[in-house]
C-alpha cells in the first residue's frame, strides 16, 4: 500500500476522529511504531551509507522517510534497510574471524623469527673462538643474519598490534583508531620493541676498527672475539650482556600459547565464560593446564629454563678459568642450585654468573612448591574413593567396638565370679586389670569413631546438601497438601453431619407435632 504525503505538521497528523475508539488505538500503535523505528535508526546511525541523511518519521505502512540535501522527499521500506544492517553484523563477524587468524600467524611468525635470532647468536658466541675469527666475513654474515632477523621480528611486531587495534575497532562499533591508543597500549607496545630490538653488535665495531688500523697493526696482534681497542673488556661484557638479555624474546611464548590453545578456540568455552564474566588471559590458559596436564607442563619448564640457564651460565663464566665456564659442570651447578641442595663443589665467579644462579634458585623454590602441590593432588582421593574408605572404617571400627563391649562384659562377669569365690586376691585384681583395660580400649574406639563420623559429616559437600534438603522441602509440600485435603474432607463430613442433625430434629419435631397436636 503506498504511502501518503506529509503535508502537516506533527501536531496536526497526530489528531483523527475524537470520537471513534477505534481510530484511537490506530494512531497510539502508529505513535508507538514510530518512537520505536526513530530509536533503532538512532542506535543504527553508525551503519548508514549516506552520513548526510536525517530520520524524520515513519508512517503506517512501515515506511522510513529521509531527507537529504535537497527538499525531495525518499521513502525507504524498513525490510530494506534492515537487510544492509544484518549485512554490516555479518560482515563485522567475518572480518573479525580473520584478523583473529592473522594475529594468531603473526604470533607464531615472531616467536619463530624470536628463537630464530637467539639460536644465530648461540652459534655466533659457541663458534666464534674456535672456527672463526671476530673480524672475519662469517662472523659479520651471523651478525647480519641476527640483525636481520631482529627487523623482521619488529615489524612482525608492529604487524600484530596493528591487528589488534583493527580489532578493537570492530569490537567497539568502528570507534576512532586514536582511541584505541591509550597510554597502557603505547607504553606496552613501546617495551616491546626495546624487548625485541636488543642484540649483541659488537662484530660492527671490530670490523671497523680493524679497517681503520689496518696499516699500523699486524695481523698476529688479533685476539678472538674482542676488539682492538684500550676498552676490549666493556665491550666484551656490553656483548655478553646483549646477548643474554636476547632471551627476554621468549615473553611471546606465552602470548602464542593464548592465541593457540582450545580454551580461545573453542566457542563454548568462549560462551561460558562471557557469561560468568571470565577473562580468557594467559593466567587462566596455565591453570587450565596444570590442571589438565601438570606432569607435562613442570617437565617441559624444568628442562626449557635448566638449558638456558646453563648456557647463560657458561657465557657468563667464560672469561674466567673456573670450570664453571663449560657446560657439563654448568649444568651440575644449575642443578643442584635449582634444587636448592648447594654441595659447594663450584661456585660462580663473576657477577653475571652469581645473578644467574640467584635466579636459579628463586625459580627453584617456586617449581619446588608446585610440584609439591601437583603431587599431593594426584596421590589425594577423590570424593568417591573417600566415601568408600571412611564407609570401610566405620564398620571396621564397630566390629572393634561390639568386641571391645564383649570383652567389658565378660571382665565384668568373670570380676563378678572371683568375688564370689573369695579364694585368690591375685586372680581378683588381675580381672579388675583386665576390666580397667577393656573399658579404656571401648572409651578410645568410641572417640575414634566419633572423630572419623564428625570427618565424615564436613566432607559432606553442597550440592548433595542441597538435594536432601529439596527432597525435605518437597515431602513437607506433599505432608501440607495430604493434611489440607484430610481438613477439607472432615470439614465436609462435619457438615454433612450438621445437616443431617437438623434434618433429624426437624423429622421428630415434625412427627411429634403429628402425633400429639396439642405440643407446639
Amino acid at each position: 500500500m503506498p504511502s501518503p504525503a506529509r503535508e502537516e505538521s506533527k501536531g496536526e497528523s497526530g489528531q483523527s476522529e475524537d470520537g471513534a475508539a477505534p481510530a484511537e488505538s490506530g494512531d497510539s500503535q502508529r505513535e508507538t511504531g514510530r518512537r520505536l523505528v526513530c530509536a533503532l535508526e538512532m542506535e543504527m546511525t553508525n551503519y548508514s551509507l549516506q552520513s548526510d541523511s536525517k530520520v524524520d518519521c515513519v508512517n503506517y505502512d512501515g515506511v522510513i522517510n529521509r531527507n537529504g540535501g535537497d527538499s525531495a522527499e525518499i521513502s525507504v521500506p524498513l525490510t530494506q534497510r534492515t537487510a544492509p544492517m544484518e549485512g554490516e553484523n555479518l560482515y563485522r563477524l567475518r572480518d573479525r574471524k580473520f584478523l583473529l587468524e592473522d594475529k594468531k600467524r603473526l604470533c607464531a611468525m615472531a616467536l619463530a623469527t624470536a628463537v630464530l635470532g637467539i639460536l644465530l647468536m648461540i652459534i655466533h658466541a659457541e663458534t666464534c673462538p674456535l672456527i672463526y675469527k671476530p673480524g672475519s666475513n662469517i662472523a659479520l654474515i651471523l651478525n647480519c643474519s641476527i640483525s636481520l632477523s631482529t627487523g623482521c621480528l619488529l615489524v612482525l611486531i608492529i604487524a600484530f598490534h596493528y591487528k589488534d587495534i583493527r580489532l578493537f575497532i570492530i569490537d567497539h562499533n568502528q570507534v576512532d583508531w586514536r582511541i584505541a591508543m591509550t597510554s597502557h597500549r603505547v607504553l606496552v607496545i613501546t617495551l616491546e620493541l626495546l624487548v625485541c630490538v636488543i642484540h649483541p653488535v659488537g662484530t660492527y665495531w671490530e670490523v671497523g676498527l680493524h679497517v681503520n688500523s689496518s696499516a699500523s697493526m699486524p695481523a698476529s696482534s688479533v685476539q678472538p672475539c674482542v676488539s682492538y681497542h684500550r676498552g676490549e673488556a666493556v665491550m666484551v661484557d656490553i656483548e655478553l650482556l646483549l646477548s643474554m638479555l636476547m632471551f627476554l624474546r621468549l615473553y611471546l611464548v606465552h602470548r602464542t600459547i593464548l592465541l593457540h590453545s582450545k580454551v580461545l578456540l573453542s566457542a563454548s568455552y568462549r560462551s561460558i565464560g562471557s557469561l560468568n564474566n571470565i577473562n580468557f588471559t594467559f593466567r587462566f590458559v596455565l591453570k587450565v593446564l596444570m590442571n589438565k596436564y601438570p606432569g607435562r607442563t613442570l617437565l617441559v619448564f624444568i628442562l626449557c629454563f635448566w638449558l638456558t640457564a646453563s648456557w647463560m651460565l657458561t657465557l657468563c663464566e667464560r672469561k674466567t678459568t673456573q670450570p664453571t665456564g663449560h657446560m657439563d659442570t654448568a649444568l651440575w651447578l644449575i642443578a643442584i642450585t635449582f634444587l636448592t641442595v648447594g654441595y659447594g663443589d663450584v661456585s660462580p665467579c663473576t657477577t653475571c654468573g652469581k645473578a644467574v644462579c640467584l635466579f636459579t634458585g628463586v625459580m627453584g623454590v617456586a617449581c619446588t612448591a608446585m610440584l609439591v602441590a601437583v603431587v599431593t593432588k594426584t596421590l589425594a582421593l577423590n570424593k568417591g574413593e573417600k566415601h568408600v574408605h571412611f564407609f570401610m572404617l566405620d564398620i571396621q571400627i564397630s566390629k572393634r567396638i561390639r568386641h571391645a563391649a564383649a570383652n567389658v562384659l565378660r571382665e565384668c562377669w568373670l570380676l563378678h565370679r572371683a568375688n564370689l569365690t573369695k579364694g585368690n586376691g591375685g586372680e581378683h585384681r588381675r580381672h579388675q586389670r583386665c576390666l580397667l583395660e577393656a573399658i579404656r580400649v571401648f572409651r578410645h574406639l568410641r572417640l575414634k569413631q566419633r572423630k572419623l563420623r564428625d570427618y565424615v559429616s564436613e566432607m559432606v559437600d553442597l550440592p548433595k546438601m542441597q538435594m536432601i534438603m529439596c527432597d525435605l522441602s518437597a515431602n513437607w509440600n506433599n505432608s501440607y497438601r495430604e493434611l489440607e485435603q484430610r481438613i477439607l474432607s472432615m470439614e465436609q463430613k462435619l457438615d454433612e453431619l450438621s445437616r443431617c442433625f437438623q434434618q433429624t430434629s426437624e423429622l421428630l419435631s415434625h412427627v411429634l407435632r403429628h402425633r400429639n397436636p396439642e405440643i407446639r
